[in-house]
């Protein structure tokens, strides 16, 4: 069975977390991906977070299914070595400050000259335009740029931010869409492009109507806790066991089975609450009523008896209660592999879920440049100058054994 990128090659050259994200996705859908990384040190994120045996848990998500090939992007010679490179891949993902690559010799508009079928990713802070291009930009100023830091507190309380890196995610989906488009568009023409991703703007994307709001109304939405203000009723509610369950009962039949299920008929009969905009207008009354039908309750309780009416009813589940749920058994969302000393170790699994070509995980995430010997004898390089490659430290090969799942 073919996965849908099986033939597409993909060259990486980013670290941490967007543009290495956004490889991670298309190599899990059967893309080639070839990642390159500084020479000793290797990617940043192999440093980040839990450490296992030296190397981060999350590089074995991150980096599964890539090839590592080690070069210093900094010396001529890898510099040429990315030119050829270059010529042989469809894609090439890039998440550096704006203008390091032409620093490099390696501007894109250049490479487009190499090959003229290149479709290139460039992720950054705030875009390759704009007066701040040169801003250095990381994921937790970007969500505060985008709009969404502003939105997450309690009224009156200071800001949190989302509790993983969620700027850069965005970002690097809105890669992967940009990337699927200019295949499509390669079909057609025959050329490549450029897509030009910025994180704020990624997030920007996700605010809904916060600017049309305020274009029309002067409309500045403020925090807003757990609820999600002019929807309503939807928000977070704490049972008689302390636990929380989230209700949304904002369709409006949804509202009366909610309302009738915690005996409030009174108000699910009201024809002021009937729609959407009479109910947001009273929003304070019916979290109360909500609230206080909760606290008779307990948090399992709660579920059972909104699942009984299809009220979409949730708790809030942390890492345990996820790893424990049948129902991400049940979707392979939770995959096991099996590490170089024989551990086994539990993954995400791979989204989106296709019928017919679905994306797997074939490897385990590889050691610091143990394809940089195989990946330049593919380029042509002889054994000698591979040999002084490594010599200057300009290449790193490491000796471990191929990263294939056991």
């Amino acid at each position: 069975m073919s996965e849908p990128l099986f033939g597409i090659k993909v060259l990486e050259m980013g670290q941490l977390i967007a543009g290495p994200f956004a490889a991670k996705t298309l190599s899990d859908f059967g893309a080639e991906v070839i990642k390159i990384e500084p020479p000793k040190v290797g990617d940043a994120l192999r440093k980040w977070r839990l450490l296992k045996d030296g190397t981060s848990i999350w590089w074995q998500v991150q980096s599964r299914n890539k090839r590592s090939l080690s070069l210093d992007l900094k010396s001529p010679e890898a510099q040429d070595i990315v030119r050829r490179l270059v010529k042989e891949v469809d894609v090439l993902i890039e998440n550096f400050r704006p203008g390091t690559l032409e620093e490099w010799g390696l501007d894109p508009i250049d490479l487009l000259k190499l090959n003229p079928r290149l479709i290139i990713l460039r992720i950054s802070g705030f875009g390759q335009t704009g007066p701040y291009r040169d801003k250095p930009g990381f994921g937790v100023v970007a969500e505060a740029m985008g709009g969404l830091r502003h939105l997450t507190a309690e009224p009156g309380r200071v800001p949190v931010r989302v509790g993983v890196s969620i700027g850069d995610t965005l970002a690097s989906l809105h890669g992967v869409i940009g990337i699927l488009l200019a295949l499509q568009e390669r079909h057609q023409s025959g050329q490549g492009q450029i897509i030009d991703i910025a994180l704020y703007e990624a997030v920007f994307n996700c605010m809904e109507s916060l600017l049309p709001e305020y274009s029309a109304f002067g409309e500045v939405r403020e925090a807003a806790g757990s609820a999600l203000p002019g929807i309503a009723p939807s928000n977070a509610y704490q049972c008689q066991d302390g636990g929380y369950v989230l209700v949304a009962g904002n369709g409006d039949s949804i509202f009366k089975r909610l309302m009738t299920a915690i005996g409030r008929d009174d108000l699910g009969q009201d024809p002021d609450l009937v729609s959407n905009d009479g109910r947001v207008k009273r929003v304070n009354e019916l979290d109360a009523a909500i609230g206080a039908w909760a606290k008779t309750v307990s948090t399992n309780e709660a579920l059972k008896i909104l699942d009984a009416v299809a009220v979409p009813v949730g708790r809030i589940y942390t890492i345990a209660d996820i790893a424990a749920d049948p129902h991400y058994r049940a979707r392979q969302m939770i995959e096991t592999i099996q590490m170089r000393d024989g551990s086994k170790l539990e993954v995400p699994g791979v989204v989106p879920k296709l019928s017919r070509t679905p994306g797997s995980i074939k490897t385990l995430a590889p050691e610091l440049g143990q394809d940089t010997e195989i990946v330049l004898r593919e380029l042509g390089l002889s054994e000698e100058q591979i040999r002084v490659l490594k010599e200057k430290g300009i290449a790193f090969a490491d000796s471990s054994p191929a990263s294939k799942l056991v």
